[in-house]
């Protein structure tokens, strides 16, 4: 087969020109050959060349060749932006019903702009990559895909951040039964704390703010205002509430505000967890007058008679979990009495013995160093020394005043290798509970280092009351949202976030239009949605054809 021209003279002499698709046959008769028409595209000169060039291009991919590299479309790479840590924070939102709770009270308001998407916007940019509200306008459109969300303006994040305070006592009430329905969270026995945060400021006027003000920073930044902010959370961490108080705010005033919170909760008991840099004997009569109990950490090195007898006190420890064993120990009688646990980690042990042991191989060394004195003043060299921060318990003055390692302190210092004392108000709470509570300790901790850190509650950049405690709702709903990811995947939130990270969205272009694809999902990606049973990210992520074009 083959295309061939034919052409017509006319009568004022004119020509024109016909394409037809041809092939030659055999004249039976004469033997010659002779061309068979098999379609006629018209004439030539209103021939459709863009056609003939498509039915090329469709006979060479039947046939399999390939379609010249001159006439094949161009795609041109437009814009690559992460797609993987939004997405899978959008699914986690919707999984949860944030998105359907935020709706439903929208519905009595008459907002032009997207208020769930923006909240869900300044969500995940706590969680992925923490900014002030005035860079997210360059964040959403330029570095991100927030699912449902091409942009957004600074007044729209503060509308939603007034929106969000005016519903918090709901809000967090829902996606707390929420929670708990999904993932099944044990909330008989509730852990709290608080911590503070700071602002860096110029100046700040104490009469015109309820919330800033000068108290006791566990920031060690006494010299600047802060607010105090409180968390409730489940065994595993999970936070359920948060609480903004004022920075001259003292812990145990809270406790009654707390419990009244929480008291149409349906939940268990409350039970404040304290370090042992909080624990003293006032503090703890304090939060009992508030009717409260407590689980708290003791000194081991104080000193205290109590502490003392617990430490002594015989009986065989009990095994709770994997490096984790404990015994009770109860001293004194009556209303004197104290409710102790000793806890003990053999790995612990093992690690506070090889890390005293090259302290004092050190140690040893520093001593063969220095002068031995006989009367005289010491020298810098000695003073440094004695006063170290590590070295100075091992160490002990002779009759001439030289220094010698105290052999009594290594032995008491051996005794306490990988143990810890924890103290109760609670009788009905079992030694699992009270262990693995102030176990959780850490976690609740942890969460506010990543409310601090990860989620980089601070710097504030609001100056308003109301702004301030919105911040710290977005954050709460971040830290939700991270720690559940983080229980479900048994991995860090900084590794999810790094894997999750390289799921990328790519836009391509050519003359046939636009395509909007996600690279490649990896098998550790995979596992990740399927950990907490999320969709993943389509591979064909939208598709646009050019203006006037039909599919």
């Amino acid at each position: 087969m083959y295309i061939r021209v034919t052409s017509r003279k006319n009568k004022d002499n004119s020509v024109v020109k016909y394409v037809q698709l041809a092939h030659n046959v055999r004249n039976p008769e004469t033997g010659s050959p002779q061309a068979n028409v098999l379609f006629n595209f018209g004439r030539l000169d209103r021939l459709d060349m863009e056609s003939l060039r498509r039915l090329e291009r469709s006979i060479r991919r039947f046939l399999g060749e390939p379609l010249d590299p001159v006439e094949a479309p161009k795609p041109e790479l437009l814009s690559c932006r992460p797609l993987g840590g939004a997405w899978f924070l959008d699914q986690l939102w919707r999984k949860l019903g944030i998105d359907s709770i935020l709706k439903r009270r929208l519905k009595e308001r008459e907002y032009r702009t997207e208020v769930e998407r923006a909240l869900f916007a300044m969500v995940a940019n706590r969680a992925l990559a923490p900014l002030s509200k005035l860079q997210l306008e360059k964040w959403v459109p330029e570095k991100v895909v927030i699912p449902g969300l091409a942009n957004v303006e600074v007044q729209h994040c503060y509308r939603a951040m007034d929106f969000l305070l005016e519903s918090q006592e709901d809000v967090e009430r829902e996606v707390f039964y929420a929670v708990a329905d999904l993932f099944y969270l044990e909330v008989d026995l509730l852990f709290f704390d608080t911590t503070s945060t700071y602002f860096e400021m110029d100046a700040w006027d104490d009469e015109e703010q309820d919330l800033k003000a000068l108290g006791h920073s566990k920031d060690s930044r006494p010299d600047l205002p802060q607010i105090v902010i409180g968390l409730a959370v489940t065994r595993d961490g999970i936070p359920i509430r948060s609480w903004v108080w004022p920075g001259n705010t003292s812990d145990m005033s809270v406790i009654p505000e707390v419990k009244r919170d929480l008291a149409g909760w349906k939940l268990g008991r409350v039970v404040s967890v304290m370090d042992r840099g909080f624990s003293s004997e006032e503090n703890l009569r304090i939060l009992q007058r508030t009717g409260g109990h407590y689980i708290a950490g003791e000194r081991l090195r104080a000193g205290k008679p109590e502490v003392e007898e617990a430490l002594s006190h015989p009986g065989r420890f009990r095994t709770l979990q994997e490096n984790l064993e404990a015994k009770e120990v109860v001293v004194g009688h009556g209303e004197a009495r104290i409710r102790y646990v000793l806890v003990r980690n053999p790995a612990e042990a093992k690690r506070d013995a090889h890390t005293r042991t090259k302290h004092l191989e050190k140690l040893k060394q520093k001593l063969a160093k220095l002068k031995e004195l006989d009367g005289e003043a010491h020298t810098k060299a000695h003073c440094a020394l004695y006063s170290h921060i590590v070295y100075k318990r091992y160490l002990q003055i002779d009759a001439k005043g030289n220094l010698r390692i105290n052999q009594k302190a290594v032995k008491a210092a051996e005794r306490l290798d990988g143990k810890y004392l924890i103290r109760t108000s609670d009788d009905t709470l079992s030694i699992e509970d009270i262990t693995l509570g102030f176990k959780q300790l850490w976690e609740v901790e942890r969460a506010f280092r990543t409310l601090k850190t990860t989620l980089e509650l601070r710097p504030v950049y609001h100056r308003k009351d109301d702004r301030i405690c919105a911040h710290v709702l977005l954050c709460w709903l971040a830290l939700l949202l991270v720690r559940l990811a983080e229980v479900e995947t048994q991995q860090t939130w900084a590794n999810l976030r790094f894997e999750l990270g390289k799921i990328y969205l790519v836009e391509w272009e050519s003359t046939d239009g636009k395509v909007f694809q996600r690279t490649e999902l990896t098998q550790e990606q995979t596992g990740i949605f399927s950990a907490l049973k999320l969709p993943e990210p389509p591979r064909i992520w939208d598709i646009s054809l050019p203006k006037g074009q039909k599919v």
